[in-house]
């Protein structure tokens, strides 16, 4: 099965970029943007200067609990950078949100709590919300994941989306939120 039809069964479609979305991204910003596949798994980040941004990880039902989720986290962790990903909330309808926080809270990812991300899917039109996880090796600060996020959406998320969609994502500051306070709960503690 091709790489991208094993990310679109098992990603929500609201969380999905286009195929040539990613394969835009994969040809244009190939010095950014990257995918790293086997026929168990497909993970596809964005490696910046100061950080890493987890796009996908896929790891096929075959392979789950023999480790290669954590091989592919690890591998990432060798940079020593910050890494930042998004996942949708907990639905307990859905146990598949559950086990995600999960295994990142095992390899270490902190919820931010003082981020807020929501943003309107084009695909169909809801607005969605996520969680900000991260991974700080030099105890990175939450203002550093916070600009680490905007430079993702920037770079990755809406990069030629009029183009690729016929219209454009709402801009970054109608997306992300700071609030110093953190007054979110933590999520990952009750997981």
């Amino acid at each position: 099965m091709h790489w991208y039809q094993k990310l679109n069964q098992y990603f929500p479609v609201e969380e999905m970029k286009s195929q040539k979305h990613m394969e835009t991204l994969l040809r244009e910003r190939s010095d950014i943007y990257h995918k790293d596949e086997s026929p168990l798994h497909v993970l596809m980040y964005a490696e910046f200067d100061y950080f890493v941004f987890i796009d996908y990880l896929f790891v096929s039902k075959d392979a789950r609990g023999q480790g290669l989720g954590h091989k592919l986290i690890e591998k990432l962790k060798s940079k020593g950078k910050p890494i930042i990903l998004e996942v949708e909330p907990v639905n307990y309808k859905d146990s598949d949100t559950e086990k995600r926080l999960k295994f990142y809270k095992r390899e270490g990812f902190e919820h931010a709590q003082s981020i807020g991300y929501r943003r309107r899917s084009l695909a169909t039109k809801e607005v969605n919300e996520m969680e900000i996880l991260y991974w700080a090796p030099n105890n990175e600060s939450e203002d550093v994941i916070y600009d680490a996020m905007k430079k993702t959406y920037e770079s990755i998320h809406t990069y030629k989306d009029k183009q690729i969609y016929g219209e454009n994502y709402q801009p970054v500051e109608e997306v992300l939120t700071f609030e110093a306070t953190g007054a979110k709960a933590d999520v990952l503690k009750d997981v």
